[in-house]
């Protein structure tokens, strides 16, 4: 059996559930995501698959 998982989906579900628990941290969690998928965009990370 094969998994597949990417890591910008990863990655929006936990910026997600942090928003969600801790609003107030809603501008360093936005920020965090965009660059982490920024970086994942730049060095190809996005077709690493586990």
């Amino acid at each position: 059996m094969n998994i597949h998982l990417s890591l910008a989906p990863i990655v929006s579900l936990i910026a997600g559930i942090l928003i969600l628990a801790a609003p107030r941290l809603l501008n360093f969690i936005v920020a965090i995501y965009l660059i982490v998928i920024g970086l994942i965009g730049l060095f190809g990370a996005g077709s690493l698959h586990i």
